[in-house]
């Protein structure tokens, strides 16, 4: 499903070396932790994985296409990939419903669609009550509830998850990993998430532990 081949990314004209010839492989419906200390390089990778940047050299492939070879990349972000980030990111003039059906929008999907859609995903979220309300109206969890429900809108083959249990309480952030882990098990979802966690990397079917912008061990 992903593969990355000998993959450098520079900032500030060479001077900070982000990573620095990272390889390695994710099969379909694989769940993988990404591990490491902070500026290790986990971030930088989930972006470049999913085109919210471009490597400095090396490749990226996904599906057994390099990333590059995809015509638009806001078309494959919005139908291919799922992002879940460390802070949700909604949008706080629109509602939890609104926010969902965002990305939906990205991908051509009728009104009516996104709306039915977006419902249900909250529905599944215990969001059913939540739906018309603002994200400041909402607590931390509830917010990256619907954050994930945003990430599932337009059924992504990827999720990539960045500390997203980070800025919530714990046992609210299991139950929300549990649930998220559980659905790609159950749709044979890929996920790649960076973690500090351990308990959250337990979840994970193999974990790739980066320093210094480097794969130091892989292990399951």
């Amino acid at each position: 499903m992903i593969a990355a081949r000998d993959v450098v990314k520079h900032f500030e004209s060479g001077l900070i070396k982000a990573l620095n010839g990272v390889s390695f492989r994710v099969e379909a419906g694989e769940i993988v932790a990404l591990m490491g200390p902070s500026g290790c390089g986990k971030s930088t990778l989930l972006n470049l994985i999913g085109t919210l940047d471009a490597p400095t050299s090396g490749e990226i492939w996904i599906e057994g296409k390099p990333i590059g070879a995809y015509r638009s990349f806001d078309r494959f972000r919005a139908t291919t990939v799922g992002f879940v980030f460390q802070h949700h990111h909604l949008i706080p003039s629109l509602t939890l419903l609104e926010n969902v059906e965002t990305p939906m929008c990205a991908a051509g999907a009728a009104r009516g669609t996104r709306r039915r859609r977006a419902a249900q995903l909250l529905e599944e979220m215990g969001l059913a009550t939540r739906m018309h309300a603002f994200p400041t109206g909402v607590s931390g969890g509830e917010r990256q509830r619907a954050a994930l429900a945003r990430a599932l809108a337009n059924a992504p083959k990827i999720i990539l998850a960045d500390e997203p249990t980070g800025s919530i309480d714990t046992e609210t952030g299991r139950r929300i990993l549990e649930g998220l882990v559980a659905r790609c098990r159950r749709e044979t979802l890929t996920m790649v998430i960076a973690t500090h966690n351990e308990e959250v990397a337990a979840m994970a079917d193999r974990r790739i532990f980066l320093r210094d912008g480097r794969i130091e061990t892989l292990s399951r």
